[in-house]
């Protein structure tokens, strides 16, 4: 009960910071006027006529945290370095792995804040047809999926340096390979020049491989336990990293 106290307390903190400074509601701001612009002018979304969100509205998610998240996410340790406070809050009785999973936490409840914001799309496609739900909430499981790791991404550099600049260009760059690995054209490549099986590794090891089976609406186990994954192994290096400044 004490680590579930310990991290309630981070995530509080946290969670008022983001939106004191007024950081969060530029996000979801910026998120969700990107996102349905992109799906009317990009998306051709009265063009399709068709009530689906798939291919006007979620494909480019992938795209958005990308970027935003790591602009989200890039205070969480870095910010910490740089205003001295990290000594502060290692020195509290609370562990390690208490602090990450807290400040991780109230991050990725800003991303689920600008997800929900985005709810007006739902409406509009259900207006116009019978759309299936069910694709739609897994679409929405799947972006959500995106944004987190992207978050956790940003959170494991930010370990590493004092600098959001540095954090900030650094994440966004290691997200842009693992969206860019799993998109149609760069497997369509693989597969043409070091063959399929070197080309599905890579999609299967991408973020936006795994995204585009969720949107289609086949949630699989392989695709939840690679996020999962991919998000426990940036938390653990988080840690590791905390840890030896700590010590």
């Amino acid at each position: 009960m004490s680590a579930i106290r310990n991290i309630w307390i981070v995530f509080k903190r946290e969670i008022s910071s983001h939106f004191s400074s007024m950081l969060a509601y530029v996000f979801i701001a910026i998120f969700v006027g990107l996102s349905t612009s992109l799906a009317f002018l990009f998306g051709r979304f009265f063009q399709a006529q068709e009530a689906s969100l798939e291919n006007s509205f979620f494909v480019f998610h992938p795209w958005l945290f990308m970027i935003l998240g790591p602009a989200i996410g890039m205070r969480l340790w870095a910010d910490e370095h740089r205003l001295g406070t990290i000594e502060l809050l290692l020195t509290m009785p609370v562990k390690a792995w208490h602090a990450i999973t807290g400040k991780y936490l109230a991050s990725c409840a800003v991303v689920a804040a600008a997800l929900a914001m985005t709810f007006l799309m739902v409406v509009m496609v259900g207006r116009l047809g019978e759309p299936d739900y069910g694709v739609i909430w897994a679409s929405y499981f799947g972006s959500f999926l995106v944004g987190c790791s992207c978050l956790a991404i940003t959170c494991a550099v930010s370990a590493f340096t004092r600098s959001l600049v540095a954090c900030l260009v650094i994440s966004v760059s290691i997200c842009f390979g693992l969206v860019v690995l799993g998109i149609p054209d760069t497997v369509r490549f693989l597969s043409q020049n070091v063959g399929n099986t070197l080309a599905e590794a890579a999609r299967s090891l991408s973020i936006t491989g795994n995204y585009f089976d969720i949107v289609t609406g086949m949630v699989r186990a392989k695709a939840v336990v690679f996020y999962a994954s991919l998000i426990g192994f940036c938390l653990f290096l988080t840690s590791v990293v905390i840890r030896t400044k700590r010590s």
